[in-house]
């Protein structure tokens, strides 16, 4: 493997989760902003509110979109391990 080849593999890593952390951040960070407007209004600063919903919306992507996340890791490492198998 030569040095052309690894930046390719940790060019293509970045990129792979990036795309697989994606979602979970954006939505993560649309309930925090929208449970921060929502606190500012009601004066309510309670602050396992906006950890719940997190943990809420992050374990909902996790079971919908689980399946993805899992086949794109499955073909980065089937892509990794034939590049080291020649």
């Amino acid at each position: 493997m030569d040095t052309g080849q690894v930046a390719d593999l940790l060019r293509d890593a970045i990129g792979v989760v990036l795309r697989i952390s994606t979602p979970m951040l954006l939505l993560s960070m649309i309930v925090g902003v929208v449970v921060a407007i929502f606190q500012a209004v009601t004066q309510i600063h309670e602050q396992t509110i906006g950890f719940v919903l997190k943990l809420i919306v992050v374990g909902g992507v996790l079971l919908m979109a689980g399946g993805w996340m899992m086949d794109t890791l499955l073909d980065f490492t089937r892509q990794v391990f034939t590049l080291i198998a020649s």
